[in-house]
């Protein structure tokens, strides 16, 4: 596969994952569509740090692992982040029975 086949992939993933995070009312639907976006970042930077590799490193481009670093990073956030989110949700269905990001909204108050 080629560069562009890869940044395609993550880009209509990240898509994928902005709308659900954007049209859903489900709480964990929100969070699942969180996880699809971080997902397809973390192919693009995976598939970046594969193809991209400057001329003075190429004998050493499998030792690269730049992307593999960020995804790393990112996979730690996004299991923090969901964490937190299972812990939000969980406080809002206990005092509102309810997991929609509409009834959220008026906790603020």
């Amino acid at each position: 596969m080629t560069l562009e086949r890869f940044l395609i992939l993550g880009a209509v993933l990240f898509g994928i994952g902005l709308y659900g995070a954007l049209s859903k009312k489900h709480a964990i639907a929100v969070l699942m569509s969180l996880e699809i976006m971080f997902n397809g970042v973390n192919l693009t930077a995976v598939a970046l740090s594969r193809y991209t590799v400057p001329q003075a490193f190429e004998t050493a481009s499998k030792f690269l692992l730049t992307g593999h670093v960020f995804t790393v990073f990112i996979i730690t956030v996004a299991a923090a982040e969901v964490a937190l989110g299972l812990a939000i949700i969980i406080a809002i269905y206990r005092t509102r029975q309810s997991v929609l990001v509409t009834d959220a909204k008026e906790l603020n108050r």
